[in-house]
């Protein structure tokens, strides 16, 4: 099966096996948020996919 680029690439697989990215909604429109919040969209978020799902779109994984 082929790898889904498009998704692989917005992800990163740790060390340990978790996967994480980025946090959707922080391109635009950030003036108007506090600090606190514009901070919390800076990192990075860990995703809770299924092992189907992980074969699916992070092969040798």
């Amino acid at each position: 099966m082929k790898t889904n680029k498009s998704y692989s690439k917005r992800l990163k697989v740790t060390k340990k096996g978790k996967i994480i990215g980025r946090r959707p909604g922080q391109n635009h429109f950030n003036a108007k948020e506090s600090r606190a919040q514009q901070m919390n969209k800076k990192r990075m978020k860990v995703f809770f996919i299924t092992n189907k799902q992980k074969a699916r779109f992070l092969p040798n994984r």
